[in-house]
């Protein structure tokens, strides 16, 4: 099992430190570091910052939101990202949600399975560098009865391929990910669920286009915090999966929230829901169980750490991306550090 690193969102004023603990990902072995956007910093600005201070590890966008550019961008960026980097960059891809689909970038959120295959369906073909024509639902290339003509892509990547990867939680969206990408970046992954809740339906859509699971990246994020006290430490969360679960999309479409009720926390999750969606959130993180952060993290010493570690390799996860926690820089890299450790006495290295 591989690790990598997500560094979350930027812009937060610990830019200096993100730009240290991937340095420090990159100096440990760390296999690809991971960039988000939602509607403030984007993610190829990161990436390119990020890959220009580094030598080994992979960048990729974890994710690139669907609504945000055309296809055809998409392919121009990942081009361009994995030109400059030496063949480093991975392309993550999602819908985001509807409050930001709709209410930052004013396209309506449906159908969006249909959306994500139509999708990357342009960008592999974009990224190939075929002269590009397409007739769907909801791209039409070049358009008719116009000056365009069909374009092809005039950048070369470093790589015939770029792996393209796709960010999904329910479980049609996890099916079409194993049929049309090379990966899934998951979240909220418990290891003792990940089966029925993630690598079910990836395999099926595996199967249904003629392949196994051999080759294909099972890639969740997952936070780590190292100590003693595993109370304190999954009080650290609370409030991170309650804004997931709670407060992710609306009443009626919260996938985190549906995600959270398949893994058998019915209740809590409508619970979290009622309070983070009334205004209160510090009563939303109290109604997390403990066990529901626990199943979902790393926490505590290097032992208990390596446990998890193989718990998610026997689950299927090939690579196991960190979201090291921490006040300060020091302790964000010694949590990596930890990380490095665990997976060696966990025999996975």
């Amino acid at each position: 099992m591989r690790l990598g690193i997500n560094l979350g969102y930027w812009g937060a004023g610990m830019d200096g430190d993100n730009l240290a603990v991937a340095q420090e990902a990159d100096r440990l072995g760390y296999d690809v570091c991971w960039a988000a956007e939602a509607y403030g910093s984007d993610a190829p600005t990161v990436l390119a910052w990020v890959a220009a201070q580094t030598e080994r590890i992979d960048v990729g966008s974890a994710i690139l939101q669907i609504p945000a550019r055309q296809p055809t961008m998409t392919a121009m960026t990942a081009a361009t990202l994995d030109s400059l980097t030496g063949g480093r960059f991975r392309l993550g891809l999602g819908v985001s949600g509807p409050q930001v689909s709709e209410g930052w970038y004013g396209v309506r959120f449906d159908k969006p399975l249909a959306r994500t295959r139509e999708y990357v369906e342009i960008v592999r073909r974009a990224m190939s560098r075929e002269r590009l024509t397409h007739q769907g639902q909801h791209w039409t290339l070049p358009l008719p009865d116009g000056p365009g003509k069909p374009l092809k892509l005039t950048v070369h990547p470093q790589r015939e391929h770029i792996p393209l990867y796709i960010a999904a939680i329910g479980p049609k969206n996890l099916e079409q990910t194993g049929e049309i990408a090379d990966g899934a970046l998951l979240i909220f992954p418990a290891a003792e669920h990940l089966e029925a809740t993630a690598i079910s339906p990836l395999r099926a859509g595996r199967e249904k286009a003629g392949k196994t699971m051999d080759g294909f990246d099972v890639c969740p994020t997952v936070p780590l915090a190292v100590g003693d006290d595993i109370t304190a430490l999954a009080d650290m969360f609370r409030p991170y999966t309650a804004l997931y679960v709670g407060g992710m999309g609306s009443r009626k479409q919260n996938f985190y929230n549906q995600l959270a009720q398949r893994m058998g926390y019915e209740k809590a999750a409508a619970e979290i829901q009622d309070k983070y969606l009334d205004g209160d959130k510090d009563g939303a993180a109290a109604a997390v169980p403990h066990e529901l952060i626990d199943s979902t993290t790393l926490l505590g010493g290097i032992d208990r750490i390596a446990d998890g570690m193989r718990a998610y390799a026997e689950a299927g996860v090939t690579t196991l991306t960190l979201a090291p926690a921490g006040f300060t820089r020091d302790e964000r890299i010694a949590a990596l550090r930890a990380g490095t450790e665990a997976l060696e006495r966990a025999g996975l290295a």
